[in-house]
């Protein structure tokens, strides 16, 4: 089983015969999976950029589902194959980090997108370019705070337990509901600061897992009646669509009338119609096809030896039920 897998993963990442190419730099776009809808529009941003981009070949690959062994495995098998440029969003942070040192030393230009390197490791990679994680969290929290300005009962669910972007959100999170600096990223669990408390087995971990992720928030939304808000740094919790509708629909009551909220990040289409159906209170997003987009562009640039900024911001999206029909940019 194993040896097949290898042969998958090599087969995958195997760049066609140097004569069939028509293009000066073939550069890899790699997601945490390939099995979720948010890495999708990265990858149609990547393939705009392609068609923009004289002499520049996308190659989308990454692992089929969140699976951390077999990113790095991916990210090694490009480097052996000699590509131009490597971004990747990275699931596992100190052990891509490593990797990417590899390629450096290699000769291969690397960079990031969506989730970034531990602190000690962003001198490995060019420049890192997506959301800035810690005001997603930041933004996630101000919606809660606002609904519940006297705090109460919350759970927090996340990605992976190694994901620095996500990690980023929890203490985004944690600080503006405690409001003070909670440690180093996740942070610590609230324990009544401003009048939040995490509940017993929260954060939940969901390693970008969308059946995971409903089935964790299911549970707890039962052993908890009395929860005031769930929060969710990713939008796992709602990419499968009817799952979710299901899950949420028993407490849209109490969502209504003030009494419970669920927040999650991202704004994917079938996330938009559950806030506008008044199956969450809030959304806040990033621009992935922007990030997959730019992502190129960058790696070209490093490629010709410019320099590029580092990070690079693509801003976010904050979604509420007033402003449904006009938050995201356009």
């Amino acid at each position: 089983m194993k040896k097949l897998m290898c042969a998958a993963i090599m087969a995958a990442v195997t760049l066609p015969a140097a004569g069939a190419l028509a293009a000066d730099y073939n550069f890899a776009l790699v997601p945490k999976a390939m099995n979720n809808p948010f890495f999708d529009l990265a990858r149609d941003g990547c393939y705009k950029a392609q068609e923009e981009l004289e002499g520049v070949t996308c190659n989308y690959i990454g692992p089929g589902e969140h699976t951390e062994l077999e990113q790095i495995q991916i990210v090694q098998d490009l480097i052996s194959q000699g590509v131009d440029g490597i971004a990747v969003s990275p699931s596992n942070a100190p052990a891509m980090g490593k990797a990417l040192k590899a390629a450096v030393d290699a000769g291969i230009p690397v960079m990031t997108w969506d989730a970034d390197l531990l602190e000690e490791d962003k001198g490995i990679r060019a420049t890192f370019v997506g959301t800035k994680n810690y005001d997603i969290g930041v933004n996630l929290a101000k919606i809660a705070m606002e609904r519940h300005p006297d705090g109460g009962k919350v759970c927090l669910q996340t990605g992976g337990a190694a994901a620095a972007n996500h990690n980023e959100r929890l203490k985004g999170i944690r600080d503006t509901l405690a409001g003070k600096d909670m440690g180093t990223p996740p942070g610590e669990p609230l324990s009544g600061e401003n009048g939040w408390t995490e509940v017993a087995g929260c954060p939940l971990i969901t390693d970008d897992d969308g059946n995971k992720a409903i089935q964790g928030m299911t549970d707890i939304l039962a052993k908890e009646a009395d929860l005031t808000a769930f929060i969710s740094t990713g939008a796992f919790t709602q990419w499968f669509d009817n799952a979710y509708r299901q899950a949420a629909e028993p407490y849209q009551d109490k969502m209504a009338s003030g009494e419970m909220s669920i927040i999650v990040a991202d704004t994917l289409p079938m996330q938009m119609a559950q806030l506008k159906d008044g199956l969450s209170n809030g959304q806040v997003g990033q621009r992935p096809f922007e990030m997959g987009y730019r992502a190129m562009f960058v790696l070209k640039d490093l490629a010709e030896g410019k320099s590029v900024d580092d990070p690079i911001y693509t801003g976010l999206d904050v979604c509420t039920p007033d402003n449904v029909d006009s938050c995201l940019a356009q």
